[in-house]
């Protein structure tokens, strides 16, 4: 096992603990840490993806940035999972919605991740992967959302490579739209896999932030501060 501190997380072991919050902005991370949690510490800031480790309702938790896309929530799960222990990584980040079932704010639990990157390849599987969540963790925030009062929409998402859709990409929302896919985003699918391979346990929460139907959305402030419901749930539920 690679020694700890890690190229991209300096801290020692214990620094985490067993579930971690996982947004993918560091100053979402900042805030569920000074606005959630009694005692946080900040126990990262390598490149400024900060994570802090605190307590929640008598529990010892921690939440740390991702950044943006497959490749970074890639390096930074897998590093918990495999050099510092953890066992959950609750995904807390924000996504588009494909569907005009869904409503700004609505809240979306990833029962599975479909993908058009080429992150499944490193695994060795010479196919088509379906990463998907854990189901325990799953129930139990459909669970917790029932009990404050915010509905937990679970289906499938797509974990897009490119943030804006060019050439062949133009017609992949389409497409997933017929297809019932319930909303965009960057990250699941690579935190899913890393999940899978380590024999540890992942979800992915997301609250709606803009929609390819509508084409309403929330400002970067709102999608920094305001998705309370959604980390009150992961919170519940670490």
């Amino acid at each position: 096992m690679q020694q700890t501190p890690t190229p991209h997380i300096n801290c020692e072991p214990g620094a985490f603990a067993r579930t971690v919050l996982m947004p993918g902005d560091p100053l979402r991370a900042k805030f569920i840490a000074d606005h959630f949690l009694s005692d946080a510490t900040l126990v990262n800031n390598v490149r400024g993806v900060q994570g802090y480790t605190g307590t929640y309702g008598g529990k010892r938790v921690s939440v740390m940035a991702s950044g943006m896309g497959m490749p970074s929530i890639g390096i930074y799960s897998y590093e918990l999972f495999n050099f510092y222990g953890v066992e959950n990584i609750i995904r807390v980040g924000s996504a588009g919605a494909l569907t005009d079932k869904l409503k700004l704010r609505d809240v979306v639990a990833g029962m599975s991740a479909y993908t058009n990157s080429n992150y499944g390849a490193s695994f060795g599987f010479k196919g088509h992967l379906a990463p998907s969540c854990s189901y325990e963790l799953l129930t139990k925030a459909v669970e917790a959302g029932r009990e404050i009062g915010q509905a937990v929409v679970p289906g499938p998402v797509f974990s897009s490579d490119c943030f804006y859709e060019q050439g062949a990409d133009k017609t992949a929302s389409a497409i997933l739209m017929k297809l019932g896919v319930l909303c965009v985003e960057m990250e699941a699918a690579a935190l899913y896999l890393n999940a899978a391979a380590a024999g540890k346990s992942a979800l992915a929460l997301l609250t709606i932030s803009d929609s390819l139907v509508t084409g309403e959305a929330l400002s970067a402030e709102d999608r920094q501060n305001t998705f309370t419901k959604m980390m009150e749930i992961a919170l519940e539920i670490a």
